[in-house]
C-alpha cells in the first residue's frame, strides 16, 4: 500500500470514528454543563441535580453514539438496531462505553442492511410492516446478546488496558510527548478525528471519574496555531503575512483551526513551532493540574473558557493557551526569519501546489474550468462545518455577484452524494474523490482565499 493510500485510508477510518461523536457534541456540551454546575465541588453544587451526570455518561453519550454508528451503516432501521445492540455492552460494566458503542453500534447497523438487502423484493405484498419490525426486534435482540456475551468483556478489558496505560503515561509526566503525534496529525486533517474520535471519549471517562480532563484539552488548545500565525504577521512577508491577521481572529475566537493549516503545509519545518508549542501547553496544564468538564467543540476560546472549572480554571486555561502561542511564536519566528530559501507568498505557493497536484492526478485546473454543466459546487472538508461553510459562504456571494444560476453548498465529505463540482483542501481531494468520482475536483489551499474563487467564478462566467 502507498504511503497516500495508507493516508487516505487512516483519515477514512478516523473521520468514520469521530463521525458518530460530533454530531452527538451537544449532548457532550450538555453532559460537561450539568457536570461543571452541579457536582459537589462544581460552581452550584446540587445533589440532587447532579444525579443527571451518572446516567448520563453510561448510558445516554454511549447510546447516541451507537445509534449514529448504526445510521451512518443501515439508516433509521440501522440507527434502532445499533442502539439496541449498544445496550448489550452498557449492562454490566460501570465504566462508560464508548469504544463498545463505536464498535457494535455500526455493526447493527450493519446487520439490519445485510438482512433488508437480503429480502429486497421477497416480500409478500401486505406482510411489510410485520417483516420489518419482527426483522428488527430480534436481529437486535441478537446482536444486543452477542455484544453483550462477546464483545462488551473483550472491550472492557481492552478499555481497561488503554486507561492503565494512559495513567502510566501520566504519572511519568509523559504526556506532552503525545503532541508529537497530535500536531503533525492536525496538519493532514485528522484533527476531528483525533479529537472527538479518541480524546473525546477518553476525557468523558476521565471526567466521570475526577470531574474534569486534561484530555480536552490537548488537541483543542488554539495557542500553537495562533504562536504560527503571529509569527506570520510579525516576520513574515508578502500574502502570507497580510492574510495572517483574518486567518488568527478565525482561528482563536471562530475555533476553525483547519485555517493555519496551509501555513503549515508552505513551510514544513513550522511543524516543529507547533509541536513545540503543544508540548508546552500540555506541561503547563500537567504541572498546574487544569482541565476541563467537557469537550470544546470547536476549538475557540470561548468554548475552552466555557469549560473551565470555575475562576481560576479560566484563567488557567488562558494562560495555557499563552504558553502554548508564546512557546510557538518565539520558534516559528527563528525558523521563519533565517528561511530565505522559501518565499513567504502564500497565493503562489497555494497555486504551484495546486498545479502540481492537479497534473500529477490528470486533475483540470480551476482556472480552465468553464460553467458548461455546473450547475452545484459542494465545498467540503472533514467535519462539513467550520472551514467548508465559511468557503462556501465566500463562494456562494461571488457566484451571485456573477449572476450565475449555480447552487453552493457545504459538506462533510463521507456526506458528499451529488455535485458537478466539489472544491476541497489538497489532503482531502484523494478522499472527495472516492466519495464521489463522478464530479469535478478543485482543490484548494485555503477556504478563505479569496483570489481562489475570483478565478473560479471567472472561468465559470466566461
Amino acid at each position: 500500500m502507498s504511503s497516500n493510500n495508507l493516508k487516505v485510508g487512516v483519515q477514512s477510518v478516523g473521520r468514520f470514528l469521530s463521525s458518530m461523536v460530533m454530531p452527538n457534541i451537544g449532548a457532550f456540551i450538555a453532559w460537561g454543563l450539568i457536570t461543571a454546575l452541579f457536582i459537589p465541588t462544581g460552581w452550584l453544587p446540587n445533589e440532587s441535580l447532579a444525579s443527571l451526570v451518572g446516567p448520563m455518561i453510561l448510558y445516554m453519550l454511549p447510546l447516541l453514539i451507537g445509534y449514529t454508528g448504526g445510521k451512518m451503516v443501515g439508516g433509521e432501521r440501522g440507527a434502532v438496531a445499533g442502539a439496541i445492540t449498544t445496550m448489550g455492552v452498557i449492562v454490566g460494566v460501570d465504566i462508560p462505553m464508548f469504544m463498545g458503542a463505536m464498535i457494535v453500534g455500526p455493526l447493527g447497523g450493519l446487520a439490519i442492511a445485510h438482512f433488508d438487502k437480503w429480502v429486497h423484493g421477497r416480500i409478500k405484498p401486505g406482510f411489510e410492516m410485520l417483516v420489518n419490525n419482527f426483522s428488527l426486534g430480534i436481529i437486535g435482540m441478537v446482536m444486543a446478546l452477542v455484544a453483550y456475551l462477546l464483545i462488551g468483556p473483550i472491550v472492557s478489558v481492552v478499555t481497561t488496558a488503554l486507561g492503565d496505560g494512559v495513567g502510566w503515561i501520566v504519572e511519568r509526566s509523559l504526556l506532552p510527548l503525545v503532541s508529537i503525534i497530535v500536531e503533525p496529525a492536525k496538519i493532514l486533517f485528522l484533527n476531528n478525528a483525533i479529537n472527538h474520535g479518541v480524546f473525546t471519549p477518553l476525557g468523558a471517562e476521565q471526567s466521570a471519574e475526577f470531574g474534569s480532563s486534561i484530555f480536552y484539552m490537548i488537541e483543542t488548545n488554539p495557542g500553537p496555531g495562533l504562536g504560527v500565525l503571529l509569527a506570520y504577521m510579525v516576520v513574515g512577508k508578502g500574502t502570507a503575512q497580510k492574510s495572517a491577521y483574518g486567518a488568527s481572529i478565525i482561528h482563536f475566537f471562530g475555533g476553525i483551526h483547519e485555517i493555519y493549516f496551509p501555513y503549515i503545509l508552505m513551510k514544513p519545518r513550522l511543524i516543529l513551532a507547533v509541536i513545540a508549542g503543544g508540548m508546552a501547553g500540555v506541561a503547563f496544564n500537567m504541572v498546574t493540574g487544569n482541565a476541563l468538564v467537557g469537550p470544546p467543540s470547536p476549538g475557540s476560546v470561548f468554548a475552552l473558557v466555557l469549560m473551565s472549572t470555575g475562576g481560576m480554571g479560566i484563567v488557567l486555561t488562558l494562560c495555557s493557551i499563552a504558553v502554548a502561542a508564546t512557546t510557538s511564536f518565539l520558534v516559528a519566528s527563528i525558523m521563519i526569519r533565517k528561511d530565505v530559501s522559501e518565499t513567504d507568498d502564500l497565493e503562489a505557493a497555494k497555486a504551484a501546489v495546486e498545479a502540481n497536484k492537479a497534473e500529477s492526478k490528470g486533475q483540470i485546473p480551476a482556472a480552465a474550468m468553464a460553467s458548461g454543466d455546473v450547475r452545484s459546487i459542494v465545498v467540503a472538508c472533514d467535519a462539513g462545518m467550520g472551514s467548508s461553510a465559511m468557503g462556501a459562504t465566500v463562494l456562494r456571494s461571488k457566484i451571485k455577484e456573477a449572476g450565475l444560476n449555480i447552487s453552493v453548498s457545504n459538506a462533510a465529505i463521507n456526506d458528499l452524494v451529488d455535485a458537478d463540482m466539489v472544491i476541497t483542501q489538497q489532503e482531502l481531494s484523494a478522499r472527495a474523490r472516492a466519495k464521489l468520482p463522478s464530479a469535478r475536483h478543485v482543490s484548494i489551499g485555503n477556504f478563505m482565499d479569496a483570489s481562489f474563487y475570483d478565478d473560479l467564478v471567472a472561468s465559470l462566467k466566461a
